[in-house]
């Protein structure tokens, strides 16, 4: 019965959420900033609706100097309410662009200024990475990605794909992960207090003079950093 609740409770803060950031993005169109205003919009209500505690560690992200490219583990749908609590000012996310067909939440995220791929074309995509790397260089606006592409429902991280890596060499701005502990499965919504989630920003990686010979070197040490900071906080989660 909680868990029937909670879910009719989310659609509706889903639908007013959505409203709130169009009327955001159609008073200040494509400014990097809508992005964090939405993200809060969904992620704190979402928060008690749920009934999750979210612990955040992210000082190496809020402290960032200059733009860079946020890379973090995707798990579910329910990323948008744990990560939206964190993300920093004048930051846009990438995305497919079949997420635009999402009413309210589509338009909200290109009225964002966030990036929409076309994956199936691979001209257009590579005209977008372009762009976003114009972005990182010239605009003071740093570019959240889930390069594991999918979603791993709480398994182990994914493969990463390139487009996050080639787009910080080519920018030469540095890479700063965020991780949020595995929560899919420990997630109880038929309880009260549903369950702690854990989530922790790592010391940027810098990129400058890098090349693209040292990306896969530079996929491995992001992807190998990520894991053990996904595995730490497990089991700080187990023992507490």
């Amino acid at each position: 019965m909680l868990f029937v609740l909670r879910m009719l409770l989310m659609g509706l803060h889903f639908v007013l959420a959505g409203v709130l950031g169009v009327v955001v993005g159609i008073c200040r169109p494509f400014n990097p900033d809508n992005s964090r205003i939405c993200a809060r919009l969904y992620a704190l209500p979402a928060m008690y609706i749920l009934g999750l505690r979210v612990r955040a560690d992210v000082g190496t992200l809020e402290d960032k100097s200059q733009s860079c490219v946020i890379i973090a583990n995707h798990q579910s749908n329910y990323d948008l309410f744990m990560f939206g609590n964190v993300v920093p000012r004048r930051t846009v996310c990438i995305g497919k662009k079949s997420l635009k067909w999402v009413p309210l939440f589509g338009q909200l995220f290109w009225l964002a200024g966030n990036v929409l791929i076309d994956r199936g074309n691979a001209i257009k995509a590579r005209q977008s990475i372009q762009m976003t790397t114009h972005t990182l260089q010239h605009e003071d606006t740093s570019i959240w990605v889930f390069p594991e592409g999918t979603r791993n429902f709480g398994e182990d991280l994914l493969p990463f794909k390139q487009g996050a890596f080639r787009m910080a060499i080519a920018a030469g701005v540095p890479i700063t992960p965020v991780c949020v502990s595995r929560y899919i499965k420990p997630m109880r919504l038929n309880r009260w207090r549903s369950g702690d989630i854990l989530i922790r920003s790592l010391p940027a990686i810098p990129t400058a003079g890098l090349t693209m010979d040292d990306m896969p070197q530079l996929i491995a040490q992001c992807r190998e950093q990520m894991r053990n900071c996904i595995e730490a906080m497990d089991r700080q989660l187990q023992v507490a």
